[in-house]
């Protein structure tokens, strides 16, 4: 993988580096960043520091992401390059900005069914596991 990195007008090629992890991978809980490094100068600063809101991500959100800026942020875009419904992209895209933290999560809808539930009915007609009658009467919560 291959990052530009510009520092004092010249640009340098990062090769295989390891992207940074928000998530403790034991716990699950949020990681704090303690140490940075330059590896032109040597210069090391220690600390906290936060991290960034797409560093909390899970790998499948940020691909997601990636693909909402490569598509204009048109979600008919979308449908046509992951093979997903609408409504099973708006879900995902509401899902990456509670991630984010700009939304609250709400752990279930009106009808009483959790957001994973509600996006695995997505899912399910979108692949045609449903019909459309079906899936209404899920998300109504029937």
């Amino acid at each position: 993988m291959f990052y530009k990195l510009k520092q004092n007008f010249t640009y340098f090629m990062v090769m295989n580096m390891n992207p940074v992890i928000g998530t403790c991978p034991v716990c699950g809980e949020a990681l704090t960043v303690t140490r940075l490094h330059c590896r032109s100068c040597d210069t090391t600063i220690e600390g906290r520091f936060a991290l960034g809101a797409f560093e909390r991500l899970t790998p499948d959100q940020l691909a997601f992401a990636e693909l909402f800026v490569r598509k204009e942020g048109r979600l008919n875009r979308m449908e046509e390059a992951m093979g997903l419904s609408y409504p099973t992209l708006r879900a995902r895209l509401t899902e990456l900005r509670r991630a984010m933290g700009f939304e609250e999560a709400e752990e279930e809808t009106a009808s009483g069914i959790s957001d994973e539930d509600r996006r695995q009915i997505l899912d399910d007609l979108a692949a045609g596991r449903l019909t459309s009658e079906e899936a209404v009467k899920r998300l109504q919560g029937s």
